[in-house]
């Protein structure tokens, strides 16, 4: 499934979320201007790598270096669809939650969304050793306080059904539950596999954690009542 836009009016310019699409498009620019060698190097630093995490005690480095890339690796994409990808749901979802929270707290919810989603992925993967980048942790944190905050928003998603493409007004709580339920079935999935521990791939308990995170915080942070709104309201 693929969402197009929600039917929520929102009161506030997305300021932050706008920033944070900039800051992610700029990150990505930078990576394309590194050789190959010097992206490889710098992901490596930059990047959340669990088993560098679980070493860090022998390695005798400053702190910084242990929780920098926490910050860092939400910045990073590895390609054009990963991050296409991510901030187009950021943009989808992140408006009608920073209206929720407020421009701040948005930022900060954004921020311990990914962080504490990195973390959930160390956890889950305390061998690894390719690092991990993107957003995506800290947009299912997002998709999460979507997802408790306008429940039966409607959102226009785009559902390829074989060769036909359908495009149907489904409730967020089915589209960002169904999106859960995928990501938590995969992650599942790949603790069995054996080799997954070295390789790359989708950090799945990182957007698992991150969307649970995103369903707690909002309740912590939010300035404003979830709001009623009319199931007539037009798109935006």
């Amino acid at each position: 499934m693929i969402p197009f836009r929600d039917n929520i009016p929102y009161r506030s310019l997305p300021v932050i979320t706008i920033l944070l699409i900039l800051a992610n498009v700029a990150a990505f620019l930078f990576e394309l201007s590194l050789g190959p060698r010097a992206l490889d190097r710098f992901i490596f630093q930059a990047g959340v790598v669990p088993a560098a995490v679980f070493a860090w005690p022998r390695m005798h480095l400053p702190l910084s270096a242990l929780f920098a890339p926490f910050i860092t690796s939400m910045f990073l994409h590895g390609g054009w669809l990963h991050l296409i990808g991510n901030m187009w749901y950021l943009w989808i979802f992140g408006h009608g939650v920073e209206d929720r929270l407020g421009h701040f707290r948005f930022l900060l919810f954004y921020l311990l969304c990914g962080i504490g989603a990195g973390i959930v992925h160390t956890i889950m993967n305390p061998s690894a050793t390719i690092p991990t980048v993107g957003a995506s942790g800290a947009i299912a944190g997002v998709l999460g306080a979507y997802v408790v905050s306008y429940p039966f928003a409607r959102v226009l998603t785009l559902i390829p059904i074989f060769i036909f493409i359908q495009i149907i007004e489904i409730p967020a709580l089915l589209v960002l539950g169904f999106w859960f339920l995928m990501q938590f079935l995969s992650g599942t999935a790949s603790l069995a596999v054996s080799t997954s521990a070295n390789t790359g791939g989708v950090a799945w308990w990182a957007h698992v954690g991150g969307f649970v995170i995103g369903i707690v915080l909002v309740q912590i942070l939010a300035q404003k009542p979830r709001r009623a709104y009319s199931s007539n309201n037009s798109y935006g």
